[in-house]
């Protein structure tokens, strides 16, 4: 018996449904496969720096949850921009960033040609790592608040260093002295904190602000003296008493790595590696060797990170405005 026009166009009608269901799986897996190839995460600093750990640390459990390698490419240079640039400008959906406090909060004040918008060139995932900053000072001078008389008492003969003009270590700094009548040091930057401890022990510089997994070696070997903290107590260095018990109060400044990807990363992606890195950041063995690295361990929301910055933004135009900095 022949089919009738009404059993044709059902037949028709059934193949197409059938086309369009078959289909349906297939885009349906396709948006769900991320990542398709390696995961590369560049790293504006070099080997051995704290950006470089942090990636490091995270490499490898990362890449057993993603099911891919997870390449770290260490591009050091600009205070880690150009590598942020190179993230903000990926296409590949493959291509994330470990960057600092810098990158996203007082870059784009800093320098007149940045080549990126910290707030609207990346998708934020989360923070990574946090430290407090230590204040430290060669070993014959006095500690406490007797350091912060001494400093007043020197006004500008004496020095500070840092690794860069525009780094957390600089502004802190400055934000610092604005918070010690008096107290007016001036700033020589140098190429990493390795050189700012040499030069503090050689007595070229008679304070710095540095992380603590940095000084706390030269401390302990009694080549420095710490004076103290930024904000509170900290687990890292539970012998250390914070800059209040000296006089300086709220005075609540860290340093942190974060990572990210471009704006366009896709939602897949970024639905993946934050899920992922939630478990990841609180995996104990991830957690003490940061710790060991002088770093706490944090994992937060896109928008928790997106606050953060926000916030310390603010804080760090305040000063830049203040004091007139500016890198061309």
């Amino acid at each position: 018996m022949r089919p009738t026009k009404t059993t044709k166009r059902s037949l028709l009608l059934s193949a197409l449904g059938l086309a369009a269901g078959a289909l349906l799986p297939a885009t349906g897996a396709q948006a769900q496969a991320w990542p398709t190839k390696p995961v590369r995460i560049l790293v504006g600093f070099p080997g051995g720096s704290t950006p470089d750990i942090a990636a490091r640390t995270i490499a490898e459990p990362l890449a057993k949850a993603l099911g891919q390698p997870v390449v770290i490419d260490n591009k050091p240079g600009a205070s880690g921009n150009i590598a942020a640039d190179q993230v903000a400008k990926a296409t590949d959906d493959h291509t994330l960033g470990v960057v600092i406090n810098g990158n996203l909060t007082s870059s784009k004040m800093l320098y007149s040609r940045l080549p990126y918008d910290p707030a609207k060139d990346f998708t934020y995932l989360s923070l990574l790592t946090t430290a407090p900053l230590l204040l430290v000072t060669p070993t014959n001078e006095p500690s406490g608040a007797a350091f912060l008389d001494a400093a007043r008492k020197a006004g500008n003969t004496w020095n500070y260093g840092s690794v860069g003009v525009g780094s957390v270590g600089h502004l802190g700094m400055e934000q610092l002295q604005s918070r010690v009548p008096g107290m007016a040091a001036q700033h020589v930057p140098y190429q990493g904190n390795p050189q700012v401890v040499t030069a503090m022990i050689g007595g070229q510089v008679q304070m710095a602000l540095i992380p603590p997994g940095v000084a706390m070696p030269q401390v302990r070997a009694g080549k420095l003296k710490a004076v103290g903290l930024t904000g509170g107590r900290s687990t890292l260095v539970p012998d250390i008493p914070p800059l209040a018990e000296a006089g300086v109060k709220d005075f609540n400044l860290e340093v942190w790595t974060a990572l990210l990807g471009p704006a366009n990363l896709s939602k897949v992606a970024q639905e993946r590696i934050t899920r992922e890195l939630a478990v990841i950041m609180k995996n104990p063995e991830v957690r003490q060797r940061l710790f060991d690295q002088g770093w706490q361990a944090v994992g937060t929301s896109p928008e928790g990170m997106r606050l953060r910055v926000k916030e310390e933004a603010a804080i760090m135009s305040r000063i830049i405005s203040t004091k007139g900095i500016k890198i061309q």
